[in-house]
């Protein structure tokens, strides 16, 4: 089933659902494990007084890490502050740093698909094997290339409750060609996988990764991913983005592929959610209709 919500009743309806609930203090601990011998890094939110919380396992974008990007007039990053948010509605969660990216060991050039995927199910098994929270109701949220790896992470451990996705990579090599540059991606394509390339983003930053992450683009499908998940998924994306384009139809082609309960939640708003100018979209939008499909697909 298939459905776009409007944003203005969505945006009314998630605030009550938010509000009306009993706010829960959270405690954050910093857990590890490892994944092909490297050290993986993670804060782990937990609901005071319940130690059998449904919980929400966090993956982040390109080039971001755990606490994801800070916004603007507050002291929280997106993915921070969105932990704290669906604490005060009763979930615990787990962010996660891919290897290579903050705290994590492993070095940013040697990053690919397969390594942050196969860093997403070790944090799904991490979670399932907890005392801390109810390792059986798992929810998957991921944010662009966390979008990408939360499609994958959810195909392959198919228990998981529910799915939400943020403004997700779903074609990789339209979108890092307009990131990266037409010459690297043609040259990342044809150069041996240890080959490092320099790439200039569009934000001014430099960037350096191995042709090996170039040569996974045309193997990656997150549409493919999404067809071989049968549980809910829910995908929010922003009008106004540019990184990820076009949209809606970049949100609404997974869900043409999918098979199970759905929703694509389209808002004004860009990649970012608007954090550069605060948190409104956050809270009053992405969270709440997270927590919205959380409440009914991961009681």
């Amino acid at each position: 089933m298939f459905g776009m919500t409007n944003t203005g009743k969505i945006g009314i309806a998630c605030f009550f659902t938010l509000t009306s609930c009993s706010l829960a203090l959270a405690a954050e601990t910093n857990i590890s494990f490892n994944v092909d011998g490297q050290k993986v890094v993670g804060t782990l939110s937990t609901i005071d007084g319940n130690p059998k919380a449904p919980v929400v396992v966090m993956f982040h974008g390109f080039s971001g890490s755990r606490d994801e990007l800070a916004i603007n007039g507050t002291k929280e990053g997106v993915f921070s502050r969105s932990a704290r948010l669906l604490a005060e509605n009763g979930y615990a969660s787990l962010r996660i740093d891919f290897r290579g990216s903050g705290e994590s060991e492993g070095k940013w050039p040697d990053t690919t698909f397969s390594g942050q995927i196969k860093d997403g199910i070790a944090a799904v098994d991490w979670l399932k094997a907890s005392d801390q929270v109810d390792g059986s109701k798992i929810s998957i949220l991921g944010w662009s290339q966390g979008g990408l790896v939360g499609a994958h992470v959810a195909s392959a451990r198919s228990e998981v409750r529910s799915v939400t996705l943020w403004a997700p990579v779903v074609t990789p090599l339209y979108t890092y060609g307009g990131l990266l540059g037409a010459d690297n991606l043609a040259k990342g394509l044809s150069s041996p996988a240890e080959t490092e390339i320099t790439a200039k983003l569009p934000w001014g930053a430099d960037t350096v990764l191995k042709a090996a992450f170039y040569q996974e683009m045309p193997t990656t499908s997150p549409i493919a991913a999404a067809a071989h998940y049968a549980g809910p998924l829910q995908v929010i994306v922003g009008s106004k983005d540019t990184t990820v384009a076009p949209q809606p139809a970049s949100g609404q082609v997974l869900l043409n592929y999918h098979e199970g309960e759905e929703r694509l939640d389209v808002f004004d708003t860009d990649h970012v959610f608007s954090a550069f100018t605060g948190p409104e979209v956050i809270d009053a939008h992405m969270v709440p209709a997270t927590v919205e499909w959380l409440k009914k697909f991961n009681p």
